[in-house]
């Protein structure tokens, strides 16, 4: 699988910046000729992750939140969401349906959309020194040209 493209992203971890980094990513994903079902599928992945990097990394101060994506000669997404906030001292229990740390009304189904909308959802986290959630999804073209 070789890199045909990639970016680089950074911005404060302020819930406005949410909606910007789901349309940078769908934006970038726009030469694998992505069907409007699979960029919405991807904003929404992208949009749960950075929405948990901004609200669980960093509790009580602003922190930056990373995105890196690149694509692949095969036609695959890979997005890393990334802060170097409080980290996930248990990522099993964290990505458990209704699970949530949050004092705020929160569903605590974030991963759970995350795993439903692409094809392979990783998480890696070190208390203290931050998460880094890895989606990947297959964006196919569409077989009789309609998006």
């Amino acid at each position: 699988m070789k890199t045909v493209n990639s970016m680089k992203l950074s911005f404060i971890s302020k819930s406005v910046n949410e909606s910007f980094a789901r349309s940078a990513v769908a934006s970038f994903l726009l030469p694998l000729d992505p069907t409007v079902a699979q960029i919405a599928d991807v904003k929404t992945a992208v949009s749960e992750a950075v929405t948990n990097a901004i609200v669980h990394a960093y509790p009580d101060a602003f922190g930056t939140v990373y995105i890196e994506a690149r694509l692949t000669d095969t036609g695959r997404a890979i997005i890393k969401i990334r802060d170097r906030g409080i980290g996930i001292p248990d990522i099993a229990k964290a990505m458990e349906p209704l699970y949530t740390t949050s004092t705020d009304e929160r569903a605590g189904l974030g991963f759970a959309v995350m795993q439903s909308f692409t094809d392979k959802v990783k998480v890696r986290s070190t208390v203290g020194k931050g998460t880094t959630v890895t989606l990947e999804k297959l964006i196919s073209r569409s077989e009789d040209g309609q998006k």
